[in-house]
């Protein structure tokens, strides 16, 4: 009986990915690209447990073993810093960035006019398009030197010489999670006011009839209800915690503040293109991939045993 209800249950699966056909196919370039980019590059794991040479096939490099992986992990002056500067920037801007994108959700929602709601919405998801060399360029005006800040503090009289935010140690992760949270902050905010738009209006209408302020509804309705979507939100987050935008720390990144700005993913592009090191950066990043996979795994169990919310 068990094996007559699985075969009308495998057949109804058929008949049903028969005539949904199309939609498999439109699938298909996008199951080739991230098979292409994302699981075709694991081959090159090779090379962390083999002494790579530049000009020579992959799989004839001599075994190596686990040789760069120790050699990363006992190299305290370089994986301390590196992994002190990737953990305490992006938890930083995660978190900050999730809690100001919620609250900004939260007080747009109060707004009464629908066409200033929209304006500044859409003006809050500007910088999410923006490029990091726009973004820099933005940064560099205002911060640098001889920027605004700078000639407004020194003609007001507040200081006497010009504050080198970007290039002093002391600012850098500051500055790094300001930016992150401001250009990430609009695109966040777009899955809470979906939630938002998703909570039944009758919770509310039942909190007016209690009595509820503004206050008590944003209190006692929209937060619980913003909840999950936070939780996931955060779930996603944990697995990129190791990883960083290349190309903003590429540009952020000078020779003043290289040991508080180098995170994995500079650090991962200074020992492999620049010096050459392909064995060695490329155990640097199977490092970070496996510690984000099992972050990602840990949190999501964590949240399911005390939330009830997961991925999976």
């Amino acid at each position: 009986m068990t094996h007559g209800v699985q075969a009308v249950t495998r057949r109804d699966t058929l008949r049903k990915m028969v005539r949904q056909r199309q939609l498999y196919l439109m699938l298909l370039p996008a199951i080739a690209a991230v098979a292409i980019f994302t699981y075709a590059p694991l081959f090159g794991w090779w090379m962390a447990v083999s002494d790579y040479k530049i000009g020579k096939a992959i799989f004839d490099a001599p075994w190596a073993g686990l040789k760069y992986f120790i050699e990363f992990f006992t190299d305290t002056a370089g994986a301390g810093h590196v992994i002190l500067n990737t953990v305490v920037m992006n938890v930083s801007s995660l978190i900050l960035g999730l809690v100001c994108a919620l609250a900004f959700a939260v007080f747009l929602k109060e707004v009464r006019w629908a066409w200033f709601r929209r304006l500044v919405q859409s003006a809050s998801f500007f910088p999410y398009f923006m490029s990091w060399v726009i973004i820099y360029a933005v940064i560099y005006a205002l911060f640098s030197n001889d920027g605004a800040v700078n000639a407004t503090l020194q003609s007001l009289g507040l200081t006497n010489k010009a504050i080198n935010i970007l290039g002093n140690p002391d600012t850098s992760w500051g500055l790094i999670i300001t930016v992150n949270v401001w250009n990430i902050l609009g695109y966040n905010s777009v899955m809470f006011i979906a939630a938002i738009a998703g909570i039944p209006e009758e919770q509310y209408e039942a909190a007016r009839i209690d009595g509820a302020t503004r206050y008590h509804e944003i209190r006692h309705v929209t937060l619980p209800n913003l909840v999950p979507t936070l939780i996931v939100l955060l779930i996603l987050g944990s697995g990129s915690i190791f990883n960083s935008y290349l190309d903003q720390f590429f540009i952020f990144t000078n020779t003043l503040n290289i040991s508080t700005m180098e995170v994995f993913d500079y650090y991962i592009y200074r020992f492999g293109l620049k010096l050459g090191n392909f064995s060695y950066a490329t155990a640097v990043g199977v490092v970070k991939t496996l510690v984000s996979l099992i972050l990602l795994v840990g949190v999501n169990w964590i949240s399911r045993k005390a939330t009830t919310q997961s991925l999976f």
